[in-house]
């Protein structure tokens, strides 16, 4: 039996309807006229050094804000960056909002940004420089006092959407998440849980990063355990790792969750999940904690069972478990043992067995079942349908 949070056993009563609202065009005059939606902003230059110091004030600016992706720059790139600055080739400006008079947020350039504060903080080594291959290796403490001082002169330019340009909070949300939208449209494309990120933030979101952490998510995708200094500075075999970079562990974990509701899938997985979200607005706090300790507590039975081979399909063809984890195998396992923690102390003594029926399954279900090769309702339904019958046998034999 599925177990629900509150909010969860009537959030699917609501039937969301799109609408678009007609206006005359005196109304839509009436509204420019009181400047709806229409942006202030400056333009400053900072030389580099002056950025940065800056930006060790506390509060001047928040390099994070909700709304914004995670680090995805590895080294290389961010080199890269730094040459175009010592060879003074014109860079970007940053798109900055002012969320307090004087205390400003990335809205655009997180990743340039970091990257020049972390170069003149020595956080890495130049590497990949092509018209400047002399200069790899080096931090920028090593670097020739003549490119050193070069350097220096560069400046970076950033816009700044001032507080005038929303009226109310509620504008300020929306303005910021609309203009962070279309300033990323022309950039590296946003993946799904990222645009979910930037779109229906909020308590629900905060935890799905949460559980994203946890140490046993970590292992069985094959993440470094997670350590606050990640947040400002991941580690290089994290932004290597497109499980993190492309945020497919929290979309993993959102999976999990929502395909507890299969029986209301449709629109194919990136739209049920979508429509997930939109209804997670409505989770209160007793619906978090639950959602929390369900994950916890599911993911840690599944990780006492399978160890190693967490999430790894057998693969037939080369008699060994996969080297890697599967999606469609993983969050069909963790939505059966959901609903199985109830006998979470059977389920965890006859792991052996279980481990055999999981191999029993890749083997005698068609070909693609716990591959993803079908995200239809009825291929989610029968990969889960897989799963609840063999933990089914498991229980009733004991």
């Amino acid at each position: 039996m599925q177990q629900l949070s509150p909010t969860e056993r009537k959030m699917w009563r609501e039937v969301p309807t799109e609408f678009r609202q007609e206006s005359s065009a005196e109304e839509i005059n009436q509204k420019y006229a009181k400047r709806e939606l229409r942006i202030v902003t400056e333009t400053n230059r900072e030389q580099l050094p002056n950025f940065v110091q800056a930006m060790q004030r506390d509060g001047w600016l928040k390099l994070q804000p909700f709304y914004q992706r995670r680090q995805r720059w590895d080294d290389k790139r961010k080199s890269k960056l730094i040459e175009s600055f010592i060879m003074n080739i014109p860079v970007p400006p940053c798109f900055l909002y002012e969320s307090d008079f004087a205390r400003y947020e990335v809205m655009d350039g997180q990743q340039r940004i970091s990257a020049v504060a972390d170069f003149y903080e020595n956080r890495f080594k130049l590497k990949g420089l092509e018209q400047w291959p002399e200069l790899n290796g080096l931090i920028y403490d090593r670097l020739p006092s003549e490119v050193r001082r070069g350097l220096d002169r560069r400046s970076i330019s950033y816009i700044v959407l001032l507080k005038e340009s929303a009226n109310t909070r509620d504008e300020e949300l929306l303005l910021r998440q609309q203009v962070f939208e279309r300033l990323n449209t022309g950039g590296v494309e946003l993946e799904n849980q990222e645009v979910r990120h930037c779109i229906y933030h909020n308590e629900f979101d905060d935890l799905l990063i949460e559980l994203s952490r946890h140490p046993a998510m970590r292992d069985a995708w094959g993440l470094v355990r997670y350590e606050k200094e990640e947040d400002r500075n991941p580690p290089q075999k994290l932004l290597s790792n497109p499980h993190f970079s492309k945020m497919r562990d929290v979309e993993f974990v959102l999976r999990c969750l929502a395909l507890r509701h299969v029986e209301r899938y449709r629109g194919g997985m990136q739209r049920f999940l979508d429509e997930y979200m939109v209804r997670s607005r409505h989770f209160g706090s007793d619906d978090i904690h639950f959602l929390r300790h369900l994950f916890g507590e599911t993911i840690e039975l599944a990780q006492q069972i399978f160890g190693d081979i967490l999430f790894r399909p057998w693969n037939v063809k080369a008699d060994d478990w996969a080297p890697k984890p599967h999606i469609a195998y993983a969050d069909a396992l963790m939505v059966a043992l959901s609903e199985r923690l109830e006998d979470k102390v059977v389920l965890a003594n006859a792991r052996a067995h279980i481990v055999a029926g999981a191999k029993r399954l890749v083997e005698e279900e068609p070909v693609g079942t716990f591959t993803g090769q079908g995200n239809t309702r009825e291929a989610v339904e029968s990969r889960i349908a897989a799963f609840r019958r063999l933990l089914t046998t498991i229980v009733e034999g004991n």
